[in-house]
């Protein structure tokens, strides 16, 4: 969407010097409708624009030659959030490698990373541990607009398509996407606000234990829950952490969907209150050892499949290698955890100022 809340698609198809010739959606459909993880949309015509709507959520996640047969530029306009879990950066880069095999140049519309592109936190995805929610060796905060992954990925990652950048103007890296005075739109069914994609770098790994990580629920995400735990005491041992940035209130709700539907859990909703000081990786590491602490004979990591991998555990998959995993178990507390990151976080941030472009 512009700022006027327009579509891209209708904007190209009203356009004197363009032809629209096909939309691509991503996870979630084009239309943003579809829930969950694994759950593929198939291809289908748009009935407003009159043009083919291809999946790359379905038995093919790049485009193949029939899909850009006819197509000149290949116009990829994605709203990020600045995790590397999120799949949007890797229908991205499947995009450019389709690109680059079949001669078509691809256009990237840069925007905003919604929680700013000055912090880079969390753990590097180790190789061996390339998933759909990680292809590419990058911490679970990049840091980065969408843009510049993508120059990243083309050329630090040996893509190599015919790539252009369309850069922002006015955007600086510390700005929130409530800073840019542009609307938010949801870009997925469970990134309903600005205040969810602030928590889900580190709320996402919920979605490899058994505890609910707010699907279901009105705020996903910043809501996390289980059926074991009291939720005052949680909170109260949580907030004992004194984390930096935020606060936990005891909450109980029961998910309308997916774990636990329909059954009261308990745990805490987190408030974000300083953006800045807020470490969203570590606080999910934290809560995911709380709950885990409350009683580890009913928490469980999730079992395979997850995002098309049948072996590995999805918290290995999600954290980028079993060591967090690894470091939970063994009793490691959140702080010292995130101290493991620092190296390999340092020598990401080297790499990553040959590609930004604010």
């Amino acid at each position: 969407m512009d700022g006027d809340l327009r579509h891209v698609a209708d904007l190209f198809a009203r356009h004197p010097k363009t032809t629209l010739a096909a939309l691509f959606g991503p996870q979630h459909g084009f239309r943003s409708d579809v829930q969950d993880n694994m759950i593929e949309t198939g291809h289908g015509e748009d009935c407003t624009r009159r043009v083919p709507v291809y999946s790359l959520y379905s038995e093919t996640r790049e485009p193949t030659a029939e899909m850009l047969d006819g197509i000149d530029v290949l116009v990829i306009d994605l709203q990020d959030v600045g995790s590397r879990i999120y799949t949007f950066i890797y229908t991205m880069a499947n995009c450019l490698i389709a690109c680059r095999k079949h001669g078509v140049k691809a256009i990237v519309c840069d925007r905003p990373n919604p929680i700013a592109g000055a912090d880079v936190e969390g753990p590097m995805l180790v190789q061996g541990f390339e998933s759909f929610v990680g292809q590419y060796q990058i911490p679970m905060r990049h840091g980065m607009t969408i843009g510049e992954v993508a120059q990243l990925f083309n050329t630090e990652f040996g893509i190599g398509a015919d790539l252009e950048v369309v850069e922002m103007q006015g955007w600086t890296r510390g700005m929130y996407f409530d800073i840019t005075g542009l609307p938010w739109v949801m870009p997925s069914p469970n990134m309903p606000t600005l205040e969810t994609a602030v928590v889900y770098p580190g709320a996402v790994l919920f979605e490899g234990t058994n505890v609910s990580e707010g699907r279901g629920t009105t705020r996903p995400f910043e809501i996390t829950g289980a059926p074991w735990p009291i939720a005052e005491r949680f909170a109260e041992q949580m907030n004992a952490l004194r984390l930096g940035g935020v606060l936990f209130r005891p909450a109980v709700f029961e998910p309308t969907f997916q774990k636990h539907a329909k059954t009261a859990c308990a745990g805490c909703q987190m408030h974000v209150l300083d953006r800045r000081a807020f470490k969203p990786v570590e606080a999910g590491v934290a809560l995911i050892a709380a709950y885990r602490a409350a009683d580890p004979t009913k928490f469980a990591w999730r079992q395979p499949p997850y995002e098309y991998e049948h072996t590995k555990m999805p918290i290995d998959i999600l954290a980028g290698s079993s060591e967090l995993r690894e470091q939970i178990d063994g009793g490691m507390k959140a702080r010292d955890i995130a101290r493991s990151w620092t190296t390999s976080v340092d020598a990401f941030v080297r790499t990553r100022e040959r590609y930004l472009l604010y």
